[in-house]
């Protein structure tokens, strides 16, 4: 997908609000991963907001949060509504920090999306440690939890005395597998599908004091501000050493609501607002592009190309039909879903 950018301010101009920017981004050899999810991440108000606020002009130590504040600035600040810019400063930080991105090969955005919040969310603990705010015992909640932050509960029951034990686990994005012609809400559902412990498997019930037949499920406990979900697309396999792609069609809601939540949860319905999308036929040899909701106009951000594309388009990155078969593909890969408030 390319895009004109005088076209773009021909065509566009006069309905897209004056207060908002959009500006492609240089690639700097195989860094489209790093853009379509420093976009994507641009488009979560709620997150550029804080980033935003930790911008300041002298900037020492340099650090990735602090590159990406000065890109986010420039992006939010710049003169020009349309155009590109260069995250150099940004990029050079990334390499310098973390060994698996200081490379020109293609890397997996979603692996760097992990990164990149889980590095923050440390980097903004140690700043509170070394200021001595809170107690250093327990774990720091961060405005990355305060955003991106849900709950899980694994819940084994008993068949024999049907006891029921729960263990949390906190999350910052969702990871779930795919079956071809299928939907999100049911991708969610075969997460938090039912399962039997039996024979070999069975599960060791303390109120038993021995093994038991059980079944164990998973449900979100806790929903976040900003709901990550990552479709699994990559598929390892044996036969032939190595991963390829699942171009399954998998159609993504602009509203989507959970059912597979625990009692507790009060209903919350999610809008969709950015989407990461995959090009090509497998992990290290394709590309990314994103896709946005900005105040009801949707735009593609294709590194440095930037376009305004009609609603019914995004139907084309839900992935191919059964039967149909083609080496590239463009397909949702990160889903970004922000809660209604």
């Amino acid at each position: 997908m390319g895009g004109n950018l005088s076209q773009l301010e021909r065509t566009s101009a006069s309905d897209l609000p004056p207060t908002e920017n959009y500006l492609g981004l240089v690639n700097f050899g195989n860094t489209c991963y790093a853009n379509s999810v420093l976009q994507a991440l641009y488009f979560c108000l709620p997150f550029r907001k804080q980033v935003l606020d930790c911008y300041v002009e002298e900037k020492s130590p340099e650090s990735i949060l602090s590159a990406m504040a000065d890109l986010y600035h420039q992006m939010k600040h710049s003169k020009r509504k349309f155009g590109t810019l260069q995250p150099r400063k940004f990029i050079w930080r990334l390499r310098k920090d973390n060994a698996l991105f200081d490379n020109y090969q293609q890397q997996d955005a979603h692996e760097f999306l992990n990164f990149l919040l889980n590095h923050i969310a440390d980097q903004l603990t140690e700043k509170k440690k070394s200021a001595g705010d809170g107690d250093s015992g327990q774990p720091q909640s961060t405005w990355i939890h305060d955003i991106f932050q849900g709950v899980l509960t694994n819940e084994t029951q008993c068949l024999s005395c049907e006891t029921v034990r729960s263990k949390d686990e906190n999350f910052l994005d969702l990871s779930i597998d795919l079956e071809q012609n299928t939907s999100i809400t049911q991708c969610l559902k075969m997460f938090s599908s039912s399962e039997t412990l039996s024979t070999e498997c069975k599960y060791y019930c303390e109120q038993c004091c021995s093994k038991q037949e059980a079944t164990k499920r998973l449900r979100v406990k806790k929903l976040p501000k900003i709901l990550a979900l990552h479709l699994k697309r990559f598929k390892y396999m044996e036969n032939i050493h190595r991963y390829v792609k699942l171009s399954y069609r998998v159609p993504f809601p602009w509203e989507l609501k959970l059912f597979n939540t625990s009692c507790e949860v009060p209903d919350q319905m999610y809008d969709l607002i950015a989407v990461v999308i995959h090009c090509g036929s497998g992990p290290t040899r394709g590309h990314y592009i994103t896709i946005v909701n900005s105040h009801n106009h949707w735009l593609s951000f294709d590194d440095e190309y930037v376009e305004e594309i009609p609603a019914h388009t995004i139907e084309q990155f839900y992935g191919l039909p059964e039967g149909q078969r083609g080496q590239v593909t463009e397909c949702g890969y990160i889903l970004f879903y922000q809660s209604r408030e």
